[in-house]
């Protein structure tokens, strides 16, 4: 697979087969990933790779939280600005209407949090999740550092046949997740990233993109 088909087949896949993950393909993936650049090779990311009953305790807990309502652990930092203008609001709520749809749930639905919290929490049945953390001490370079990783992750992964998809949403089960993970106080947690292989028979969800135009602007080229 060259990598313009690895970037073009790449996208948030939300339902997996329980085929497990060898670890020595995770480790060469992850390896070839500590490639991706970062503003004076800090290289700030820590990543733990989670599988086996570790994940499934992790589930769990995370699981029983979110049907009982439990508003998480707060999040560390937003999501999103306050404020979302167009064109992302517009962007932004495109794209939900779409997932909601191929996950069977009403947009209007009054449960819809809680259905959407408890797949989350159960990470889509996937065997592993990577959960990535930066140093406290770390700014905003760094934090796009370890965006520029993540997208080396997910590619390479597709490199090896297999899907993923970011979750931002264990940064409010955080305490959790470093409790199982054992992360200490001086890391904070950006997100997790299921991994895995995508399950036979479920609809393909492929958000749209804004054309390039809107985002690119040519300067004497």
């Amino acid at each position: 697979m060259d990598v313009y088909e690895a970037v073009a087949s790449r996208r948030a896949v939300r339902a997996f087969s329980d085929e497990p993950v060898p670890r020595e393909l995770l480790e060469r993936v992850l390896t070839a990933a500590n490639r991706a650049p970062s503003s004076g090779n800090l290289q700030p990311w820590h990543v733990y790779a989670v599988a086996g009953e570790p994940l499934a305790e992790l589930k769990r807990r995370a699981t029983a939280r979110a049907l009982t309502g439990d508003p998480g652990d707060g999040r560390e930092y937003p999501m999103y600005p306050a404020e979302l203008t167009s064109p992302y609001v517009d962007r932004f709520s495109a794209a939900a209407a779409q997932r909601y749809k191929a996950l069977g749930i009403e947009r209007d639905d009054p449960e819809r949090p809680m259905k959407m919290a408890a797949l989350n929490s159960q990470a889509f049945e996937v065997p592993v999740v990577l959960f990535c953390y930066l140093d406290r001490t770390m700014g905003p370079g760094q934090w796009g550092d370890a965006g520029m990783h993540l997208q080396t992750v997910m590619l390479l992964l597709r490199a090896e046949g297999l899907h993923s998809c970011p979750q931002v949403m264990w940064t409010m089960y955080r305490k959790t997740v470093s409790r199982i993970v054992g992360a200490d106080d001086g890391l904070v947690l950006f997100c997790g990233v299921a991994v895995g292989f995508e399950k036979e028979g479920v609809p393909q969800l492929s958000t749209g993109r804004a054309d390039m135009t809107e985002t690119v602007s040519f300067i004497g080229v």
